[in-house]
């Protein structure tokens, strides 16, 4: 299909965007790499009658050490995010897992920003950005204010961001040598996660000193498996030790029923693919 007629924009800077949204109101969107929203114009399920594209606002792209974090902007796109040395060496659960997004063309135009701010609850994206603590920032008329991963993901589809506000970064607290794994079912290549698991482990010797464990398509936001963490510390990096500690990483969950499976069988796979993650993340 052919989306409804609109007005596009590509403003320069966060302030013009701002400006732009502010006047269009609830007839203006903001684009970002365009993977989530187009489909959503084709269909019709959307039609605003402005279309405001950041593509050009320099300032929102690229990843920068600061201090005991590093800064992602919103519009750095996924092969970027995979490539950086930054992420590789200090939030390597997050290249991992933004590296199984779909097929290449969508990772060389999705953006980090796009993706958590679309908030699909099958997205790989939403999972490692709560597991590593990542704070997101939100630009708006009154200024910048940040937001926990913890508090920005609300419900399907939903976020903490106002109608007003933009996503400028996400700041990732370093995660410097800890080990990290992905795990994801899917039955047929650059599906959407049917279940998955994000995985990051700090180990002392043949132990796990620390872990941070997140579920893809579990319930309709990314969850924190925090009760499985705390089982997991002190735990011998063994497969029995490893699956004893996680028989309970699905409890409290709320998966969907579709095509793919009831909600039981996301909690088998989960507990399945838990022991992978943390087993491969811890190097066993």
């Amino acid at each position: 299909m052919i989306p409804a007629a609109f007005d596009y924009v590509a403003p320069a800077t966060v302030d013009e965007a701002l400006t732009l949204l502010s006047q269009g109101g609830d007839d203006a969107k903001i684009i970002a790499g365009g993977q989530s929203l187009l489909p959503v114009l084709k269909l019709r399920l959307a039609a605003p009658e402005l279309l405001i594209d950041l593509a050009k606002i320099d300032s929102l792209r690229g990843v920068r050490d600061d201090g005991d974090a590093i800064v992602i902007g919103a519009m750095t796109p996924h092969f970027e995010v995979v490539a950086d040395p930054l992420v590789r060496e200090h939030a390597s659960l997050l290249a991992e897992c933004v590296a199984t997004v779909a097929d290449p063309q969508v990772r060389h135009r999705g953006t980090l920003g796009g993706a958590c701010a679309h908030a699909d609850p099958a997205s790989d994206i939403p999972a490692p950005v709560l597991a590593l603590d990542a704070v997101l920032t939100l630009a708006g008329p009154g200024g910048r204010r940040t937001v926990a991963a913890a508090d920005f993901f609300t419900d399907i589809f939903t976020t903490a961001l106002g109608e007003d506000e933009i996503l400028t970064d996400i700041r990732v607290p370093k995660h410097t040598g800890w080990g990290s794994a992905y795990e994801k079912f899917v039955r047929v290549s650059q599906q959407w996660a049917i279940v998955g698991v994000a995985a990051t482990v700090r180990t002392d010797g043949d132990s796990i000193a620390e872990a941070r464990i997140a579920l893809t398509n579990m319930g309709s936001t990314p969850i924190r498996a925090r009760a499985a963490e705390q089982a997991l510390a002190g735990v011998r990096a063994d497969a029995d030790s490893v699956a004893a500690a996680l028989t309970g990483v699905a409890e409290g969950t709320a998966p969907p029923t579709d095509l793919n499976g009831d909600p039981e069988y996301r909690r088998q796979l989960a507990a399945v693919l838990a022991r992978r993650a943390v087993l491969s993340a811890a190097g066993r």
